[in-house]
């Protein structure tokens, strides 16, 4: 069996703040071991490090290309959909699939467009920041009595299921896909949208709750496209900036 070179060449693997470099390292060897090549790295403790080269076992050039950024939003400039891997329901998140239907929706973004899956640190995973600029999150069902998976295994489990999902001839779309807003787009439009809503004192920024947040919830949901994208910014300009419409003569 052979997987599409093509689809797996759409898919990055991000990990925040990682704490061991051996686990990078074996993150490395479980993405090639699976075919998939993009590694970037959000603020590892300690890259490069001997320890990420012995772990990778031979797959040194994944390490060798890897990316490291300082933020989030920078790991995920150019993806149209960045998935969460979360090993528990959280409070007012987003949409929680079983990783297998994750990678499903992955594989199927990245015929037009780039993903990301986005893992957090070996001890409390992403933080409730680091969801906010994820579109879906997904889980690996384990045993419940002892769910406890190193961040390695938990990237070998989700290569191993992009493989399997991108196996030979996955059937196209009937019509070209209509582009979708780029992650930094929309991180834009939630910029533009917080500013809007504290001018028009909808949003009081000294107690903000957790309204941005479900926004960000409400909007991760539509799968928001370039288009879609410019006229909720044209509309949010339109109420900074309100003037009266054009009369009209019969």
């Amino acid at each position: 069996m052979t997987s599409n070179p093509n689809l797996l060449s759409q898919i990055r693997i991000v990990l925040c703040q990682t704490s061991h470099p051996g686990n990078i390292g074996a993150a490395a060897r479980a993405m090639k071991t699976m075919g998939i090549s993009q590694l970037v790295l959000v603020k590892p403790k300690s890259f490069p490090h001997a320890e990420a080269v012995a772990m990778a076992s031979g797959a040194t050039d994944i390490l060798d290309h890897a990316i490291v950024c300082d933020s989030l939003p920078e790991a995920l400039h150019g993806t149209t959909l960045a998935i969460g891997m979360s090993a528990r329901r959280r409070e007012l998140s987003h949409e929680l699939v079983a990783a297998r239907e994750g990678v499903q929706r992955a594989i199927a973004t990245a015929r037009h467009s780039p993903v990301a899956l986005v893992f957090g640190t070996e001890m409390s995973g992403l933080s409730n920041a680091e969801l906010d600029h994820c579109q879906l999150l997904a889980m690996i069902p384990a045993n419940p009595a002892y769910s406890s998976l190193n961040l390695a295994a938990a990237v070998q489990v989700l290569s191993y299921e992009l493989r399997m999902a991108a196996l030979d001839d996955p059937q196209p779309a009937d019509n070209e896909p209509v582009p979708l807003a780029a992650s930094e787009e929309i991180e834009r439009f939630y910029i533009h949208l917080e500013q809007t809503l504290v001018e028009i004192g909808f949003l009081n920024p000294d107690q903000p709750k957790r309204l941005m947040q479900r926004l960000r919830r409400l909007y991760g949901r539509a799968g928001l496209e370039k288009e879609e994208i410019n006229i909720l910014r044209g509309i949010l300009s339109a109420t900074q900036s309100p003037h009266p419409p054009r009369s009209t003569t019969f």
